[in-house]
């Protein structure tokens, strides 16, 4: 398939995390910024996120009974999830 090179304007910050992000998964920039936009064009992202919140609003009591029993009594803090 032919290449076609894009151009585009990003913080610094944003194109280093890119840049780093990229090298853990063994890609190029281009071909990781490939995975993120395929990946967001087909819905997997959305779907993914929306399981993960599924997963939480199902388990959060879990999640908060475990916490408790770890929390100093009397202490205030926020939960994890």
């Amino acid at each position: 398939m032919a290449k076609t090179q894009l151009g585009a304007r990003v913080d610094e910050d944003v194109a280093e995390l890119a840049r780093r992000r990229a090298a853990d998964l063994g890609l190029s920039i281009g071909d990781y910024l490939a995975r993120l936009v395929q990946d967001d064009a087909s819905g997997l992202r959305a779907r993914a996120v929306d399981a993960a919140a599924r997963f939480l609003a199902e388990h959060q009591a879990i999640f908060d009974e475990a916490e408790d029993g770890r929390r100093p009594e009397g202490s205030r803090g926020t939960r994890a999830a």
